[in-house]
């Protein structure tokens, strides 16, 4: 299969490329810096030079493959989500506009934009929350892309982690290395979905070999959740710094505007359907077992 990823040189991508490779695939993948192109080359994947916000490099990247992987997204400044949102569907514009009917898109899309009342845990049938507040909106740009004839699979990010990064939980370790302590609200009895790395890139893998026509959500979660006590808990011990408990109303001021309306959210999340559907089963460590053996 040949297959053009975007954000191929970060945190999942890099491991989704040497896994695709691994397994027979042909990859194409998106860079900025030569730096990237080395790591693609060595890697053993075609170089395409671009990014995620020159839609010109992402339709001639996409030309031609039979499947694309959109995994970038610019997390670096999260004071401009509602813009990096945009620049997100306009890219899945591009890129599904320049595959043929009948191929594959696949969007990454996160468990936190999933609705559901509290308690709820997610299910891959749940709709993404359709709502002026949440900005991000990959699985309505890739749906208008199945009413014209292709197949898509839409990916949904619990917080993927490793020994390295963990998704949001890397900006709570910064804050609590910032302010010196690890901060959690109220009793931090809400939890986190969570997975790590090697599995996400497996799902990713699985998906592009075994999607069907139409369109199928998965979740790539190995964990339902995680108690926000008990990775505040670790992350205090890793840094040798104090535990705090906030009350809600002292989330947003601590944790930022961003992070904080996640701070108490509970984001529980089932994979049961992706299991049995891709017979994913993931193996690799607990996010407290990386959270613990991490370098702070």
């Amino acid at each position: 299969m040949r297959v053009f990823i975007t954000g191929a040189t970060g945190f999942i991508g890099t491991e989704l490329v040497k896994q695709l490779i691994t397994a027979g695939h042909h990859v194409r993948g998106l860079t900025r810096s030569d730096e990237g192109a080395e790591q693609l080359k060595a890697a053993g994947a075609d170089v395409h030079h671009g990014n995620i916000e020159d839609l010109d490099s992402l339709r001639s990247g996409a030309s031609g493959m039979d499947a694309v992987v959109n995994l970038a997204f610019n997390h670096g400044d999260m004071s401009n989500f509602a813009q990096s949102s945009q620049d997100e569907i306009h890219a899945i514009e591009a890129l599904g506009s320049a595959l043929q009917p009948g191929k594959l898109l696949v969007v990454t899309s996160g468990i936190g934009i999933v609705g559901g009342a509290p308690g709820h845990v997610r299910q891959e049938s749940d709709p993404a929350i359709d709502s002026p507040h949440m900005p991000r909106r990959p699985e309505q740009a890739a749906h208008a892309f199945a009413a014209k004839g292709l197949h898509v699979a839409i990916v949904r990010l619990p917080q993927v982690h490793d020994t390295r990064k963990q998704g949001l939980i890397t900006w709570l370790i910064e804050t609590a290395r910032h302010k010196g302590v690890s901060a959690y609200v109220g009793d931090g009895a809400n939890r986190w979905s969570a997975a790590p790395l090697q599995d996400v890139a497996h799902l990713y893998r699985l998906a592009l070999e075994k999607t069907a026509p139409g369109v199928a959500t998965y979740h790539a979660v190995q964990e339902q959740g995680v108690p926000l006590h008990d990775i505040a808990m670790t992350i205090a011990k890793g840094l040798k710094v104090p535990p705090l408990s906030l009350p809600a109303e002292a989330a947003v001021e601590h944790f930022g505007p961003f992070i904080g309306r996640f701070a108490a959210t509970d984001m529980r999340a089932s994979s049961d359907w992706t299991r049995t559907t891709l017979h994913w089963n993931p193996t690799g460590p607990s996010l407290i077992e990386d959270l613990s053996n991490m370098t702070y």
